[in-house]
């Protein structure tokens, strides 16, 4: 009976993770192009609506602790110059690769193939880090999250905020009374306004509750970084969700037009390869990626989290800031 009812869990927590990979890869999510749209147009939108998903998750994580279903919860980690020099190679990767671990699922929903290299690249990472860089060894913090200390009432606070955000994204998308001419720019502009940058991130810090609550905590990075010490367990369920999340993206970018299979060029291969390399020192050091930061730490109010991921996000804008003086430079 019990391994009947694990099994249901883990196929409907498939189900929320293969809509994640969906969502990822229609909002075009990615903390790269979110600080690329600061640093080109000073326009906060995409990095607010990643925070955004935090947020979701939070909720989430509230009204479960409410109703006493929470599972257990990961304990934080101290903030030390390392949670510094982990956000500034997670960043340099991010910007090396051309894409976070969250852009790269996009970018292989988009059938840029050369991206599912990242992961591989990712998984060396963790392995050599040790060789490479100071192998750093963390306790967990000894207290709670203050999120799972918070009073019932804030859950329902998020509660009427989720309503309203769905009668919001209904009341936006309602065609109202269209002749058969209008009917394809309507649909362009549900298509838009359901995957705005804010809506993807909404659907991913939701379904990646529901997946937590159903399976566990499994960001796809973290499963990466147990499996090369060695420590990864329920793999082969957890590696089947990351199978799902990548077939979800890969379903958003042909129902969307987007899906073109590219050619595989050796500089695109070493790119990624390097930038995952990068990407998996940088989350050993932290301890976490930007996706296990973004819906896992940052929501629990870990300091160490949301410290990394500034400092990641701050690396990849004076990396792109670099680029553009050298360009300038070039051309002048």
């Amino acid at each position: 009976m019990n391994i009947m009812v694990t099994s249901i869990a883990y196929l409907f927590a498939a189900v929320a993770v293969g809509i994640m990979g969906f969502a990822i890869q229609r909002g075009a999510t990615c903390t790269v192009a979110a600080v690329d749209e600061v640093v080109s147009k000073g326009s906060f939108t995409r990095l607010a609506s990643l925070v955004e998903a935090s947020l979701w998750v939070i909720g989430g994580l509230l009204i479960a602790q409410t109703f006493h279903v929470l599972p257990s919860m990961p304990g934080g980690y101290p903030v030390s110059y390392l949670t510094v020099l982990g956000g500034v190679l997670l960043g340099l990767g991010a910007y090396v690769n051309g894409a976070c671990v969250f852009g790269a699922i996009a970018r292989l929903g988009s059938g840029e193939w050369a991206y599912a290299v990242t992961p591989l690249g990712f998984y060396a990472g963790c392995v050599s880090v040790g060789y490479v860089l100071v192998a750093a060894t963390y306790s967990r913090l000894p207290y709670g999250s203050p999120v799972l200390q918070a009073s019932s009432w804030v859950a329902f606070v998020f509660i009427v905020l989720m309503l309203w955000r769905l009668v919001r994204v209904a009341s936006a998308t309602s065609p109202g009374a269209l002749t058969e001419s209008d009917w394809q720019q309507w649909r362009a502009r549900v298509t838009k306004k359901v995957w705005s940058p804010h809506t993807a991130t909404t659907v991913i810090g939701i379904t990646f509750f529901f997946s937590v609550m159903l399976a566990g905590t499994w960001a796809y990075t973290d499963v990466l970084a147990e499996l090369a010490r060695g420590m990864a367990s329920s793999l082969i369920a957890r590696s089947l969700l990351l199978v799902t999340l990548f077939l979800g993206a890969v379903l958003g970018g042909w129902t969307a037009g987007r899906f073109r299979s590219t050619r595989v060029s050796l500089a695109q291969l070493l790119r990624c390869f390097a930038g995952g390399a990068l990407m998996g020192w940088g989350s050993l050091l932290i301890p976490g990626s930007n996706d296990g930061l973004i819906l896992v730490g940052m929501p629990l109010l870990w300091p160490y989290a949301w410290l990394a991921f500034l400092t990641m996000c701050v690396s990849i804008g004076l990396a792109l800031l670099a680029q553009r003086a050298l360009r300038v430079k070039a051309a002048a």
